[in-house]
């Protein structure tokens, strides 16, 4: 017998076999009809949220279902994202008898799964895209079913196959029936409860809740609730139609998310053992790709549980069609409390030394459209900080790097680690932290700062210095801090002075998965105590009228573009121009 068709019954008990668990009875019970599960039709139209409270995101959708023509459509984001799913058999797919309402405009990004289309059915997904020479054409994506993965509509409501009848309780100010069922896979216990109401229609769903246990761990691994609101059995037979003028061809790559890309509730109202399977193979791949190991089943199954929440933030994310573009990356299984400790820029409100920036030097400079110091070898290769708070020391010797560029012809990696290891009595607190106006303070005092191949690669922790006073190289003068919030100085500095230190709030999650497009997040601060990581400016320009900074990360190349992202100028978005400062060489 399947363990997830049982209830909490044995399991505890028979502690041994924790992949078993046995139905019983109390005496009597078996005397006891069991009461009539509430169905919702074959055709429905309803909408709702999905909440995921780990992933902090809250994603609007609406639904249509109609089993009888065998199909399924879910917009996402109030038709940010559409998608249109048919099972694979063959007969005519009819339509049932309804009455017409208001079709809805179509959505940014729609997906569509036909079954009629060969033996086992076809997926399209419609989505713009945005490339360098091209601003949010439409292009269309087939995915091919298979035997072993056939196209079916997909309902917003998870299977009542085992579920039991729990109780009566008041929601929200409505009376409903209580739904739940419980099941165990391996050490997870997952509690799925959901809660209907009823009309003179018939059953109304009101709430799903999922919620799940790790005996391992000893805590809960996830949360989600999906809430259901205008539930009904009406609406225009054409909103199942598919888009004119579009030409498909084949889904770029096949790899384990695109299923979930083109098919995201099905994750949601989804049970064990299915959902499990998923993730399993998905983190499995993750974990081949990226070379992860672990070094206890217990740190495993954390890492699995959130990559799969970060995995759920991410694709959210792109489905609200923003400017930007999200992907999985190496930091997929990372914390949020360990990404904190990689934004190592210190806010510790000290005033600096830095000399003012005067615009009045620059009076009359005719500013160039779009800037790239690559292109002129003033930037060395992306690096990573590992897991260590030194960002400040990335962004200090980029800064030093493309001044000594500009001085003398010659690109020169210049090391990290002598800051870190050194520049204590100046502030800074190596992978704990720092500022780069402190790693100047220092670099002016000595004389200088070491090559990397002088003192020796990056360590990604703290060291003991040993840098050779004669082999240092780029004495200062001094720095200038860039006149807070203010675009124009920070492109004229750009211009006139090569890359320059900037400090920027790196604390949210989108940054953390950042691909592609222009960054903007509104819930970015750009006020000098929300600045918590510090980076690299190495120009600026502008892409599809959206005007950008080009920042350089020490997060790899594994991280953005290349290591690199595009931050929106409008409005000091997440504070690039706040605190940003260059060396002025002797």
């Amino acid at each position: 017998m399947d363990q997830l068709s049982c209830q909490p019954c044995l399991w505890s008990i028979l502690n041994g076999f924790k992949n078993y668990c046995f139905p019983f009875s109390l005496p009597g019970a078996e005397s006891e009809a069991p009461p009539e599960k509430p169905t919702f039709g074959d055709v429905y139209h309803v909408k709702g949220a999905i909440s995921l409270p780990y992933a902090e995101i809250r994603e609007p959708f609406e639904a249509w279902y109609n089993l009888t023509g065998e199909k399924s459509r879910i917009d996402y984001y109030n038709g940010g994202c559409t998608e249109l799913i048919a099972s694979p058999r063959s007969h005519p797919m009819a339509a049932p008898r309804l009455e017409p309402s208001a079709v809805p405009s179509p959505g940014q990004v729609l997906t569509f799964q036909f079954g009629s289309m060969g033996p086992f059915g076809a997926s399209f997904k419609v989505t713009p895209e945005t490339t360098e020479t091209e601003l949010n054409v439409r292009k269309c994506f087939r995915i091919n079913g298979t035997d072993g993965d056939l196209i079916i509509p997909q309902s917003v409501f998870p299977s009542l196959e085992h579920f039991r009848r729990l109780r009566e309780e008041q929601f929200h100010g409505q009376h409903c029936t209580v739904w739940q069922n419980i099941s165990y896979w391996g050490h997870k216990k997952n509690v799925y409860t959901l809660r209907v109401g009823s009309s003179m229609h018939g059953s109304v769903p009101l709430h799903f809740e999922v919620r799940g246990y790790n005996s391992l761990l000893g805590s809960h691994y996830d949360k989600y609730e999906i809430e259901y609101s205008a539930f009904g059995h009406r609406f225009d037979p054409s909103i199942f139609q598919l888009p004119q003028g579009v030409q498909c061809e084949q889904w770029p790559t096949a790899g384990p998310e695109h299923r979930i890309m083109a098919n995201p509730m099905q994750e949601f109202v989804g049970t064990a053992p299915d959902t499990e399977h998923v993730h399993h193979h998905l983190f499995h791949h993750y974990k081949e790709r990226f070379g992860k190991r672990y070094s206890s089943e217990e740190e495993h199954e954390h890492r699995k549980r959130t990559f799969i929440h970060n995995m759920r933030f991410v694709h959210s994310k792109n489905r609200a069609a923003l400017s930007y573009s999200l992907a999985l990356n190496h930091l997929a299984d990372r914390t949020p409390q360990e990404m904190a400790a990689m934004r190592g820029r210190r806010r510790s409100g000290d005033p600096n030394h830095g000399l003012p920036f005067s615009m009045q030097l620059y009076a009359g400079l005719i500013l160039p459209e779009s800037l790239d110091w690559r292109l002129y070898g003033a930037v060395t290769p992306v690096k990573d900080q590992a897991v260590c708070g030194s960002c400040w020391s990335f962004a200090t010797t980029g800064a030093m790097e493309g001044a000594l560029f500009l001085k003398t012809g010659v690109l020169t990696p210049l090391s990290q680690q002598v800051l870190i290891d050194c520049s204590w009595g100046f502030g800074n607190y190596a992978c704990d932290g720092g500022e780069e106006w402190r790693a100047y303070e220092w670099i002016k005092k000595h004389g200088g700062i070491a090559s990397t191949e002088s003192y020796g690669p990056y360590l990604g922790q703290n060291g003991y210095c040993h840098y050779n006073q004669s082999e240092l190289v780029a004495p200062l003068t001094g720095y200038v801090t860039v006149e807070p919030g203010n675009a124009e100085a920070l492109k004229a500095a750009l211009f006139k002075h090569g890359p320059v230190a900037v400090n920027i709030d790196a604390s949210h999650k989108s940054f953390t998965f950042y691909a592609n497009g222009v960054y903007e997040e509104p819930h970015c601060g750009n006020e000098t105590s929300e600045l918590d990581h510090a980076v690299l400016a190495v120009g600026y320009g502008v892409l599809h009228g959206k005007s950008y900074w080009l920042i350089k990360n020490s997060w790899s190349t594994y991280w953005g573009n290349d290591g690199y992202i595009l931050m929106a100028m409008k409005d000091n978005n997440c504070g690039v121009a706040t605190a940003a400062s260059f060396p002025i060489l002797a």
